[in-house]
């Protein structure tokens, strides 16, 4: 198979895009990326999934900086019915939603807002690492 991410048919299912995070600006370095490989898997058309990856990538990104010493990595995996976003850092903190949750008060919106946008979302452990991960489902998912 050749090294393009598209057949005569789309893109090629199960593909992995891997992004290692510098020192800065890595929530713009972040969204930067999701929207290159979705539209390299030529997924950018659909503007509210593109919107909503983004907006994940954004939102997971700041969690990772804010309460984890920042991101390591963010992958991305395209299967047949969704885009899965992974935000890998070295913190001990498994994130929650603030509960109770409340629009009017400023911040804590993060994980709300990935659970809106996203058909599950969660967290892997691994030793000295973790990920939080999110999927949104592809136009004309059941």
């Amino acid at each position: 198979m050749s090294s393009s991410s598209h057949t005569a048919d789309g893109p090629v299912l199960g593909q992995r895009r891997r992004y290692a995070f510098g020192p800065a600006g890595q929530v713009r370095t972040g969204r930067e990326f999701a929207a290159k490989v979705l539209l390299d898997w030529g997924l950018a058309c659909d503007g509210l999934l593109d919107e909503d990856v983004r907006l994940i990538v954004s939102e997971l990104v700041s969690n990772a900086c804010l309460h984890a010493g920042g991101p390591s990595e963010l992958v991305l995996v395209l299967s047949d019915r969704s885009v899965r976003i992974e935000v890998l850092d070295a913190g001990d903190g498994v994130p929650e939603p603030r509960s109770p949750h409340r629009s009017s008060r400023p911040g804590g919106h993060g994980l709300h807002i990935v659970g809106r946008l996203s058909t599950a979302w969660g967290v892997l452990r691994a030793p000295g690492v973790k990920a939080v991960w999110a999927e949104v489902a592809l136009p004309g998912s059941p």
